[in-house]
């Protein structure tokens, strides 16, 4: 209430692309301090307590595997803050999915029901709250459908997930939003970093499937139609998406069949302005960071429009965008061992946020 600034020779959040730098890093402070994340023990590998981490799921792997070992674990669940559940919706589909079958969500959904059951019998934290202050974390496109088959679950819980859908029951006041992060060697080596704006000729760009019902409106108007604004449903032989991201400045990041992309991420790894084309999404971390100040938003109808909305950004503030997209960059970074303030800390404080109930910005979704 002072003002006065906490002292943290790491790192002290400041500047316009934080709603409030100076609540944030109080209640980040705070949460290294006190919180208390308690991890069942219940279940087997590969579908509990495992994950991928090379595909672009590779954040549900490489939460759960934080979530074994990090500092604010305890093992004392009258100590706990939160609960988490170590299931991994990818490895539900990649394990019991049956495409041939014609009930295919049934087994999926009572792996899950069954979990709950498991956990809920044995210990009484789940009953006691009806499930409001346990999580689970989920980066599959399914993950939310899944997630209702426990009632409770999908009301009363807490889910982090990437599909932050609104019009498929996400609500921002009590779920978390993370990032959907595409890791092809499993780290980050070889994605961080590139050119200065100066010597990015490319003004905008995009490469991917033709998926969804965004994508076919965005290459209806602008494949192969502007040197100036890429957009390509497959890349020339020989040439290098990575490459391509460097030497754009703008990059476009539209919904395919979900709203989560890894085109956002990669695009602030690479220095590469986002420009969000997507309906009902809540962007990670949305509550305490300002998406406006780093990124671009675009509607769908305005697609025809790209080339003069983003044309029409000044130097100046285009310089701005892309140093606060450098600045933003370490809340996305993914570390083996994890460091302050980076992804996977980011996720445990909006879980944490939402257990004590506080809002450090008032975005209110129905």
């Amino acid at each position: 209430m002072s003002g006065n600034q906490t002292d943290d020779s790491d790192y002290v959040p400041t500047g316009p692309l934080y709603w409030n730098a100076k609540a944030f890093h109080r209640s980040y402070l705070e949460m290294e301090k006190q919180f208390k994340v308690f991890v069942y023990e219940e279940g087997e590998q590969p579908i509990f307590h495992n994950g991928p981490c090379k595909s672009i799921y590779a954040m549900e792997g490489n939460f759960i595997y934080q979530m074994e070992t990090t500092k604010l674990r305890t093992r004392d669940p009258e100590k706990a803050h939160v609960f988490f559940l170590p299931i991994s919706v990818t490895a539900i589909v990649h394990f019991i999915y049956d495409r041939k079958s014609r009930d295919h969500w049934n087994p999926m959904k009572q792996t899950l029901t069954d979990y709950i059951n498991l956990v809920s019998g044995k210990y009484p934290y789940w009953n006691r709250s009806i499930g409001a202050d346990h999580f689970m974390l989920s980066c599959h496109d399914w993950g939310p459908e899944i997630s209702k088959a426990v009632p409770e679950l999908f009301k009363n819980s807490i889910r982090a997930l990437c599909n932050a859908n609104t019009s498929e029951g996400f609500k921002p006041s009590r779920d978390v939003s993370f990032p959907e992060i595409l890791l092809p060697g499993g780290t980050m080596d070889g994605l961080l970093g590139g050119p200065s704006p100066s010597r990015r000729s490319i003004l905008a760009f995009f490469a991917g499937g033709l998926h969804g019902p965004i994508r076919p409106i965005l290459l209806e108007h602008w494949e192969n139609k502007d040197n100036d604004v890429q957009v390509h449903r497959y890349l020339p032989k020989g040439v290098s998406y990575y490459g391509m991201l460097r030497n754009s400045k703008f990059c476009l990041c539209p919904s395919g069949y979900e709203v989560a992309s890894p085109r956002m991420v990669e695009a602030l790894y690479t220095g590469c302005v986002p420009v969000l084309i997507k309906d009902h999404y809540v962007p990670p971390f949305s509550d305490i960071l300002n998406w406006k100040s780093f990124s671009v938003e675009v509607p769908v109808e305005r697609i025809p429009d790209l080339k003069k909305i983003l044309a029409g950004i000044s130097t100046r503030q285009y310089i701005r965008l892309q140093r606060r997209g450098k600045q933003v960059r370490r809340h996305f970074e993914v570390n083996r061992t994890p460091k302050r303030y980076d992804v996977f800390h980011m996720i445990l404080h909006s879980i944490w946020l939402r257990r004590l109930n506080i809002k450090l910005h008032g975005l209110e979704y129905l």
